[in-house]
């Protein structure tokens, strides 16, 4: 299988051609949004971190904006800041840097003289960074250069018995034709580890996999809270959910039977041709697809049993179902209805060839739902409150 993408100047392949409006911080979102509002072919978010934030939140912090600007949809970043932030202009260039070579422009509010001034100069600089994206010509490649993430949100029984387990198909063809793909949200491993652990390829990962685990429920703990009282929600209980272990059991399916070959931590760069992997993500959706984005997954196929309009900056986010309801009402929401692997006619193996067309054809410039809507979500994981 082929897809249609553009080649960066850092060797990865992208499947989206944008242009990043950065901000560094909170007090350069706003910023940041108007100079995105105003210049077709630009994304956007909002920082809500970046300043008053403890080391490994603010090293979370970096790793987003860094991986973000690395990300292959990504042709070049303008980076705005206010100046005074914790997250030093200097400091956020040279993690992007130290992630690819792409072209990069950098503002710093306190400097240009205040707001309109930077959204001038801004705008001017994402006008000629998109006209010199527009040049950028797209090529075939096959389905090997994909690392693509997953994840489940909204979870009720289907997901487990039909979403996911589909997704599980997908992420094992991609294993064996020489791509990547991110199992993620280590909160939905809890009770299910040592599953996961079994297919570890060496000691070592198997270990990895009990320790993100373990590190994640006492990280609650310290602070005198356990995990189950958040998890399952009470929409993953309205649905059918009555335990954590049997929503982990449902989520790890969407790793389907390929060995584990690598755990990464949070946001880190993840590596092209790597089969299964998993990356020490949070349940909470958007942080979680934040993250694997910023590891350079270039899409995300997203389960979801009571339905959820999730997206993201810079990845597209396929969205399925295996509940044929959930799919009914939200038709404007769900890419996908996985429900034949339950209901029939189509088997799993036919369902995962429907999903594999669906992933070269969103690969290759087809809108997802969320996408279409213009679904943004946006957040980063965090260990502490703010300073």
């Amino acid at each position: 299988m082929v897809f249609q993408g553009y080649r960066r100047p850092d060797g990865r392949i992208g499947v989206r051609n944008k242009v990043l409006i950065l901000p560094v911080s909170a007090c350069a979102s706003d910023t940041a949004r108007i100079v995105a509002s105003r210049v077709e072919g630009t994304v956007t978010f909002n920082n809500q971190n970046g300043c008053s934030q403890v080391g490994a939140d603010q090293q979370f912090t970096m790793d987003v904006m860094a991986g973000f600007a690395a990300n292959p949809n990504v042709y070049g970043s303008v980076v705005i800041s206010l100046g005074c932030e914790n997250c030093q202009m200097d400091m956020v260039v040279d993690a992007i840097r130290k992630r690819t070579n792409k072209p990069l422009v950098q503002f710093i509010i306190q400097e240009c003289g205040g707001t309109l001034k930077t959204v001038e100069l801004a705008v001017q600089a994402a006008e000629k960074m998109v006209e010199e994206a527009s040049k950028v010509k797209k090529e075939t490649f096959p389905l090997s250069e994909l690392i693509v993430g997953t994840e489940c949100g909204g979870s009720d029984p289907t997901s487990g018995l039909a979403a996911n387990p589909l997704i599980g198909e997908m992420s094992d063809r991609l294993a064996a034709a020489g791509a990547t793909s991110i199992l993620s949200e280590t909160t939905e491993f809890i009770g299910a580890e040592h599953i996961l652990a079994r297919r570890g390829v060496t000691p070592e990962v198997s270990a990895q996999i009990y320790d993100i685990v373990h590190r994640y429920e006492k990280a609650l703990q310290l602070v005198g809270e356990e995990v189950r009282a958040g998890n399952p929600s009470p929409g993953n209980k309205a649905g059918g959910l009555t335990t954590l272990e049997e929503k982990s059991l449902g989520c790890i399916h969407k790793g389907g039977h390929s060995p584990v070959n690598a755990v990464y931590d949070y946001a880190k760069q993840v590596e092209p041709h790597k089969g299964l992997v998993i990356m020490d993500t949070p349940g909470n959706d958007p942080s979680s697809v934040a993250g694997m984005a910023a590891g350079g997954c270039q899409v995300v196929v997203f389960s979801t049993g009571r339905g959820t309009p999730t997206g993201n900056p810079i990845v597209p986010v396929i969205k399925i179902t295996g509940n044929k309801l959930t799919y009914a009402n939200m038709k404007d929401n769900i890419d996908i209805d996985a429900s034949p692997v339950l209901y029939g006619p189509q088997t799993l193996e036919d369902m995962g060839d429907v999903l594999m067309e669906e992933l070269m054809e969103v690969c290759s410039g087809k809108l997802t739902k969320a996408e279409a809507l213009g679904y943004t979500e946006m957040a980063i994981a965090r260990v502490c409150n703010y300073v």
